[in-house]
């Protein structure tokens, strides 16, 4: 992963009694944050510490203000719909960036790519494969569907990367299309700048970036990558430390968004490293923990849990459950999601009538600027709430409709 590991510390971010941060200009969002920051950050209050608890009575003020913070970042520049903004054609560099990039916030573009080879020749599995018959490409197996995603294991949940093979294109082709959930599901997501490594030979089918972005950040893409599953395959609840211009080639995704704000929503947590292996002789696979042991903080919630479990969930993860609606879409072929730096998403896939979702994302860096400061303040902060049980019926309902009920 190409991750930009520069971490700002606490201490670096507070001054004296508050942070106080000036601006020529600064985004309404910047502006909720910074308000939440000089509410919280007093220097009578004594916060939790390896040696010293908050009092409670402070606890639950603060509880307050972090929830009141999710709703004013979205009253200032999100809103309230649960809806992500389409545009029907891509804006200009300074809209781009006045508009979406500054003030964090997601958007789907139509008619941007329109005029790729891709879309008309990528849903023809005979074209893929004359075209990548040369080359070997990294094929991820799991026997869910789920990579970099938690599993149970010994009575506990760990972190569980998938099984790596280097297979011919044609022979990856077949596997992706004969997935068989709980059995072995083949996905095609190295993240590693691979669509222009790997999948080369197709280069010419898409645009090496995205112009009016790459104007507008100021920076061609680190990393491109090409994404080639079917509805078996989904992505649990993380993050990125990208601005990511999300480009659906044929299927489609449906997303589940959330703003850096809301953090604590998620429950990230420190879980054991494992792997997946896979003996094509058996047909099965095993799942062991890393040796030594490494730890991976990730995020804890599934959105769509079974009905069986609900209860459960909601009652481990009120946060989540409780909290403002989260932002969904479904990105269609042909359609660009720009999806900003450290908001937490959640991907399922709706595959195309040939049974595949094909995708390629270009990875800009993101600006380690003011947002990434709160982000870590935030996170630094102590948090926890209790469960409301009188959404189960509406979870549940939520659960039943799946994603079509947040169609644009």
């Amino acid at each position: 992963m190409f991750v930009n590991s520069y971490r700002l510390s606490l201490p670096q971010m507070l001054s004296s009694h508050c942070l106080v941060i000036n601006f020529i200009s600064r985004s309404k969002t910047e502006v909720a944050a910074s308000v939440f920051i000089s509410r919280y950050h007093q220097p009578h209050v004594t916060y939790k510490t390896h040696q010293n608890r908050v009092p409670e009575k402070v606890r639950v003020r603060k509880m307050k203000e972090i929830e009141e913070l999710w709703r004013e970042v979205r009253d200032l520049s999100l809103g309230n719909s649960g809806r992500v903004e389409r545009l029907e054609c891509p804006p200009n560099p300074v809209e781009f960036l006045r508009d979406f990039i500054t003030p964090s916030k997601p958007c789907i573009i139509s008619n941007a790519i329109s005029h790729w080879p891709a879309l008309s020749s990528w849903p023809h599995h005979a074209y893929l494969s004359q075209t990548l018959s040369a080359a070997t490409i990294s094929l991820h197996l799991t026997p869910t569907g789920a990579a970099d995603a938690l599993a149970p294991l010994h009575s506990s949940l760990c972190f569980a990367s998938a099984h790596v093979q280097h297979v011919p294109f044609p022979e990856a082709l077949s596997l992706i299309s004969n997935s068989e959930p709980h059995k072995l599901v083949a996905y095609a997501q190295q993240q590693n700048d691979c669509f222009r490594s790997e999948y080369s030979s197709l280069a010419a089918d898409c645009d090496p970036h995205l112009g009016w972005a790459t104007e507008a950040i100021g920076s061609e893409p680190e990393a491109v990558n090409l994404w080639i599953g079917n509805q078996h395959s989904q992505t649990s609840f993380h993050k990125d430390h990208y601005e990511n211009l999300y480009a659906v080639v044929t299927g489609e995704k449906h997303f589940i968004l959330l703003p850096p704000t809301d953090v604590h929503r998620l429950y990230i947590r420190q879980y054991p490293a494992a792997t997946y292996t896979y003996s094509s002789d058996t047909g099965e696979f095993d799942l062991e923990l890393e040796r030594p042991t490494r730890h991976v903080p990730w995020c804890s919630v599934d959105p769509y849990p079974s009905v069986e479990t609900v209860d459960d969930e909601m009652a481990k993860f009120p946060l989540y459950f409780n909290g403002p609606r989260p932002f969904e879409c479904t990105v269609k072929a042909g359609e660009v999601l720009y999806l900003p730096s450290m908001w937490f998403h959640h991907v399922r896939q709706g595959a195309d009538d040939g049974g595949l979702t094909i995708a390629v994302n270009y990875w800009y860096d993101m600006q380690f600027d003011i947002k990434y400061a709160y982000f870590n303040f935030l996170q630094s902060i102590q948090y926890q709430s209790t469960p409301s049980p009188m959404l189960k019926d509406k979870l549940a309902e939520e659960i039943d409709s799946g994603p079509d009920e947040y169609e644009s």
